[in-house]
């Protein structure tokens, strides 16, 4: 698997405002046959046609290669081209090279996330609280803390490509965040909308039908004794394609 995006950064935030995957297809000898930034291009031209779906996550913490998360991009001398480069693997693109492969061998996924901003660990911060309040502000002409077109999905003109969606951007949502669970609400319902079929794996908490309408996906990434059934269940779920809805039990 490889794995591409375009970084933009205003007022020292920095996002990630583009993200693909690409499940490389096998030689003779079966290794990966790799694409350029040139190829990757290529195959964008006709979304349609090598665009299998989406991934929805959180937010993203990942860095070009060559370089790290460990400070700002632009501290480390990268140059915000508006240009696709290649990325490292994160925890999550290491599960999604374990998980996703036959059926989807060269096939792009598009990756889209709540936020767009390239910061570890924004949940459980103050970062929430400014993001809150930012959405409350989002269709006003008032200012916001954060980006409004780099950060935010403007889910009544999302562009969806591909058969499907699939909802790992997680389940926690503090009650008094009410702006951020009806923005993640929003996005699941304008997906449904949009005639994409929706997958996503849930536990005991929500039917299928019920984690739609509250934005209750599980993130395959998880610690302590739920790890594994939580990557288990994401590899089952793209055993096929289109992918599936998985449960697991909590």
């Amino acid at each position: 698997m490889q794995t591409f995006g375009i970084f933009s950064t205003n007022f020292d935030h920095e996002y990630l405002t583009k993200h693909y995957i690409y499940i490389n297809e096998k030689d003779e000898n079966r290794e990966d046959i790799k694409i350029s930034i040139q190829d990757l291009k290529n195959l964008l031209k006709k979304k349609s046609k090598n665009v299998a779906g989406t991934i929805f996550l959180y937010n993203p913490t990942i860095s070009p290669v060559g370089y790290n998360n460990n400070s700002l991009l632009e501290e480390q001398g990268f140059e915000y081209s508006d240009d696709f480069d290649e990325l490292n693997f994160n925890d999550m693109m290491n599960i999604f090279s374990k998980s996703i492969r036959d059926g989807y061998r060269g096939k792009l996924i598009e990756i889209k996330y709540l936020f767009n901003l390239n910061k570890a660990n924004i949940e459980p911060t103050p970062i929430l609280e400014e993001l809150d309040a930012d959405l409350d502000k989002y269709n006003t002409n008032q200012l916001t803390r954060y980006d409004k077109t780099l950060n935010y999905q403007d889910y009544l003109n999302m562009s969806l490509n591909g058969k499907f969606v699939y909802f790992a951007s997680g389940h926690k949502y503090d009650r008094h965040h009410k702006e951020i669970i009806k923005y993640a609400r929003n996005i699941a319902a304008q997906a449904v909308k949009l005639g994409k079929d929706v997958y996503f794996t849930h536990d005991n908490n929500y039917d299928a039908d019920e984690c739609i309408d509250v934005a209750y996906f599980l993130s395959p990434l998880a610690v302590g004794k739920i790890k594994e059934k939580r990557i288990n269940a994401f590899q089952n779920a793209f055993r096929t394609y289109p992918p599936t809805i998985q449960k697991i039990s909590s």
